[in-house]
């Protein structure tokens, strides 16, 4: 192509903009980079490119594309909230926290770092602050959802829930789901003789935790409830209490009408859930006695059974935090007699815990965790144990609602909200829960110290 032909710097940069709102990041990088060929001190190229290049996960060509945007526009607030951003999901909070309050000594009034500064801080424990930075963020802009969703994660997480429900209402991740119904969605006017869909959202312990409140909808008049869900929970949704169907979310939608459907996580807000009126009945979720006698041969036959799970889904945003590195994080446990130990853990590592060289003697160890295909076969195996250990996981919140004692190990940084603060026991899950919580040193050692302590005592020996 002859110089007269090529196209200019201006349209290289517009051209990667309609890329990049189509989502097509890889080809309007190369336009991008063509672009500083032509015009290497232009700060929108390098922002624009540090925007792609983090988009196709490669962070620190982004980070260094970012900072040379702020070499050339060292005022630019969006600039500092981008580069924020990018540290944050590097767990790089110092200088997250830095950018975010750069942004705002430049633009006092930028709701977005408001709000982003909070959302860090809420990760970090830093509570007070966080609020404070969520709520300056509302005054400015009281519409701003990801300002009224971190500062639920505050309020929800310190018990606070009449507000936290409300706020937590920001959230928006069901909205493609909401176009596909034709049903208006529930306000929480009375519910005598109308039909209700509740729909998943998020993820799989999300739907096991909050299913808890159909038979409360039943027990409010409602003619009909049903379910859609992801398949795996579909066998163990099945039964229960107060459902009559249970869709499967990658099936087409069957030819029903119902009054109104809600997100599953809406249902506490509608109904004033409060500390002290959480439906706690357990169990709720149940395994098929079939079920379990099939799972029950696969166990031994001898010792106290304690089900494990380390690692949970790595697409989860913070599953670098609440997983544990190996198995032989947990070895400690391993040297308590007459316990008798089944990975529940699917994945690769879970079908070679036999073969785990860094286990030493550990001989009692029998993986099953390959075997489960879905949920239904997770109950009828867990409710066969005596103890489930577990990170933050959906078989946290399985074994719970089976009413069966689980041991739940969680990380400093960005505890979820559901686990409140400063408790080791849990008020979803009453008398079977309870919570091992990783100190500010975010150093899983002094857990495991103490989960091997706590399994010491219920064996019946000392350390």
């Amino acid at each position: 192509m002859s110089l007269l032909n090529s196209p200019s710097t201006e349209d290289l940069f517009f051209q990667a903009n309609g890329l990049m709102e189509h989502g097509q990041f890889g080809e309007a990088k190369h336009l991008l980079l063509q672009a500083l060929d032509q015009d290497p001190d232009w700060a929108e190229v390098h922002a624009n490119l540090a925007y792609a290049c983090a988009e196709l996960g490669e962070t620190v060509q982004a980070e260094q594309c970012y900072l040379r945007a702020l070499e050339l526009a060292p005022h630019a607030v969006q600039l500092h909230i981008n580069v924020g951003t990018l540290l944050a999901e590097q767990k790089r909070l110092q200088e997250a926290i830095a950018h975010f309050e750069w942004a705002i000594s430049l633009e006092p009034d930028c709701v977005a770092a408001w709000s982003n500064l909070g959302g860090v801080y809420a990760g970090m424990h830093r509570n007070a602050q966080a609020e404070q930075c969520c709520r300056r963020a509302l005054e400015l802009d009281p519409g701003h959802a990801k300002a009224r969703f971190n500062l639920a994660y505050v309020l929800l997480r310190r018990g606070d829930l009449e507000e936290g429900w409300a706020c937590f209402e920001a959230r928006d991740w069901y909205a493609a789901m909401a176009a596909k119904l034709h049903a208006p969605r529930w306000d929480g006017s009375p519910l005598a003789g109308q039909s209700v869909l509740l729909v998943c959202e998020a993820g799989y312990g999300d739907v096991m935790q909050f299913c808890r409140y159909v038979p409360v909808l039943k027990h409010l008049g409602a003619s009909r409830v049903s379910l859609l869900c992801q398949p795996p929970l579909v066998r163990i949704m099945q039964g229960l209490e107060g459902l009559d169907h249970v869709l499967n979310l990658n099936a087409p939608l069957p030819e029903l009408h119902w009054d109104c459907w809600c997100p599953l996580l809406s249902l506490p807000f509608h109904l004033q859930t409060r500390l002290h009126t959480i439906p706690g009945t357990l169990p709720y979720l149940h395994a098929t006695p079939k079920r379990r006698t099939l799972w029950q041969s696969l166990l031994p036959s001898k010792g106290f059974k304690v089900g494990l799970v380390w690692k949970g889904n790595p697409r989860f945003e913070n599953d670098a935090d609440r997983s544990l590195k190996h198995l032989s994080v947990l070895g400690p446990l391993f040297q308590v007699p007459g316990v008798a130990f089944i990975s529940l853990q699917k994945g690769v590592e879970g079908a070679h815990t036999l073969e785990a060289p860094e286990l030493g003697d550990v001989g009692h160890m029998t993986a099953i965790g390959e075997r489960l295909h879905d949920f239904a076969d997770t109950a009828a195996l867990v409710a066969n144990l005596d103890l489930v250990i577990t990170v933050d996981t959906a078989v946290a919140h399985l074994t719970g609602a089976l009413n069966i004692p689980c041991w739940v190990l969680l990380p400093h940084y960005k505890t979820d909200w559901r686990w409140l603060q400063d408790r080791s026991d849990s008020p979803w899950y009453p008398g079977v829960m309870r919570l091992f919580r990783q100190g500010p040193d975010e150093d899983w050692a002094p857990v495991v110290a103490e989960l091997t302590a706590a399994l010491h005592e219920r064996m019946g020996g000392t350390p």
